[in-house]
């Protein structure tokens, strides 16, 4: 049932998530004063949140009514698009409760790949040549006709798409999937590789207005040296504060949508994915949540968090204030036992504290014994993640304390910060 948060205030926030997203975002907006719950979505990753305050599981309340009753929160902060095509959507938006995440149509820009690839044909903004297709064999007749390495998604971004990203670097690769057969009941996105020169960009969108908070780095590759397949959620990462766009992307990638920002009455998170190609950047895809890998991060770079979040649900203008000292942020995943085959499955192995932490250490697919023991239950074990003034001050931070966080069978990237930065760097 609910574990209770020590500490009460007048804003209240419900963060729907799981797992280091959910823990770490509950942990900074209690530090900056609020009160703070969460409705657990998933079956796994409680633990984390359980420590920070009010937690409500999903297998005990199939909807978040009961909790949202009882907590009164004024806004609540997802973690994933999920919430939007649950059988009890329609009845929270009838609610009008703020939330931290565009609703309509502005959730297209995340949700329908082909969606926004309209957008930024309207807009010139420049996008890899793309196609959405029906079937494995339409994507071969348009593989055949255009024979180059293509990048195969679901064309509806969601947790649970029937195809996660496959990159392919090669028309050959691409063939070889699309013979080997995908499953294609919701279509297929094809879009063209253009190299590995990614970076990302996310900002707050709220009274038409666009404030750029981090330009950030993934690292998807399951294994150092960007080598293994794409992993399920990235393996580390990396936040720049960079109001001012140093490297271009927001002005090339998410200012040119002001007009339609204003248009649908977008509010909430942007997260833009581009790639440096031809001397500029492409659009790879849009978020419209903090990210989680970054969330949390930005979270404790902000001197206010509360507050932007709070305006930002509330579609007011905000003036977003960051910390003195700390400029960047580095996260590494700790990652269990068969990861990223997670179709590999081992026991819950026990997961030993061996020293003193000193940094974030957010928790994912963990839980504890009765005997106190922590027992990992998944692939993902924890995000341990710093900030510093300095990019190799906070990466130091975090592989100090990596090694003394023990479970047979993880590993980590002992890579990140090496390559893939600056942005539009490989």
């Amino acid at each position: 049932m609910a574990k209770r948060a020590a500490r009460e205030s007048d804003t209240r926030v419900m963060v729907f998530g799981i797992g280091a997203f959910a823990q770490g975002a509950m942990r900074c907006l209690r530090e900056d004063g609020a009160a703070v719950s969460a409705y657990l979505t998933r079956d796994y990753g409680h633990h984390g949140p359980s420590l920070e305050g009010t937690t409500y599981d999903v297998a005990e309340h199939p909807d978040p009514f009961r909790a949202l009753d009882r907590e009164r929160p004024e806004f609540v902060l997802p973690m994933a698009i999920e919430w939007a095509f649950k059988p009890w959507t329609q009845g929270f938006l009838d609610r009008r409760i703020p939330i931290v995440c565009p609703t309509g149509d502005g959730l297209l820009l995340e949700r329908d790949r082909d969606y926004a690839r309209g957008l930024c044909r309207k807009y010139r903004i420049p996008f890899p040549t793309s196609c959405r297709v029906s079937t494995c064999a339409e994507a071969l007749r348009y593989v055949r006709r255009r024979p180059r390495p293509y990048v195969l998604k679901n064309p509806l971004c969601s947790p649970f798409s029937p195809v996660h990203t496959i990159v392919c670097e090669s028309a050959a690769e691409t063939r070889a999937w699309l013979e080997g057969g995908l499953d294609d009941r919701e279509g297929l996105f094809l879009q063209e590789y253009l190299g590995r020169a990614e970076a990302g960009h996310i900002a707050l969108v709220s009274a038409g207005e666009i404030h750029s908070l981090v330009t950030n780095q993934e690292y998807k590759r399951a294994y150092a040296g960007n080598l293994g397949v794409v992993a399920g959620a990235p393996l580390g990462g990396l936040v720049e504060v960079d109001t001012h766009d140093r490297y271009g992307l927001a002005r090339a990638l998410l200012h040119p949508l002001r007009p339609w920002f204003r248009k649908v009455g977008f509010h909430g998170p942007v997260q833009v994915t581009g790639i440096r190609h031809g001397g500029r950047w492409h659009v790879l895809e849009y978020n419209v949540r903090l990210g989680v890998t970054s969330g949390m991060m930005i979270l404790r770079l902000l001197a206010n968090p509360v507050e932007v979040l709070r305006r930002t649900a509330l579609d007011q203008p905000l003036q977003a204030r960051f910390r003195r000292g700390p400029r960047w942020g580095a996260l590494v995943t700790l990652a269990g036992y068969g990861y990223p085959y997670v179709r590999l499955e081992g026991p819950r192995l026990p997961v030993e504290i061996r020293g003193e932490l000193d940094c974030d250490v957010w928790w994912n697919e963990v839980a504890q014994a009765k005997d106190g023991r922590l027992l990992m239950t998944g692939h993902r074990i924890a995000e341990v993640s710093a900030l510093a003034p300095s990019l190799p001050g906070a990466l130091r931070r975090v592989y100090a304390n990596l090694p003394r966080i023990h479970c047979l069978g993880s590993y980590y990237r002992l890579d990140i910060g090496q390559s893939l930065w600056p942005p539009g760097k490989t």
